[in-house]
């Protein structure tokens, strides 16, 4: 059986990613275009892909005026996320979700804002339907 793989933005929590690595899950660094930790976003393909992607919203938001030409932006990890049927859980504070939610028009389903106090457990609620 293959076993699960997450993969995450530089920045993750430690204890975040130590907890699934104790679960017996895999962990993969994905770089957003930028900051060069590990596997570009956009090369996430059927035979590379990730069971779930998770960070912060501020490794995926930049406003779209500041994105060099040709770099990485929230539409396109969107746009993989859609394509592959990956999910998205994106850390930020209860209070914030709604204003994290404006910073991107919107979010489609594959995206979920996520409580730092229940990023642990809602990865793990995630793997464990897919």
């Amino acid at each position: 059986m293959r076993r699960k793989v997450v993969g995450y933005f530089a920045g993750t929590d430690s204890a975040v990613l130590t907890g699934l690595v104790c679960d017996d899950v895999d962990t993969v660094p994905i770089s957003n275009g930028f900051d060069n930790h590990g596997m570009n976003v956009r090369i996430i393909n059927n035979e590379n892909r990730v069971d779930v992607l998770i960070g912060y919203v501020h490794k995926i938001f930049a406003p779209e005026d500041s994105v060099q030409p040709g770099g990485v932006t929230y539409q396109d990890i969107f746009h993989v996320c859609r394509t592959f049927e990956i999910p998205l859980l994106l850390e930020v504070d209860a209070d914030l979700h709604e204003k994290a939610e404006a910073l991107f028009g919107g979010t489609p389903p594959c995206v979920t804002l996520v409580d730092p106090s229940e990023m642990l457990a809602k990865t793990r609620e995630v793997l464990s339907g897919s």
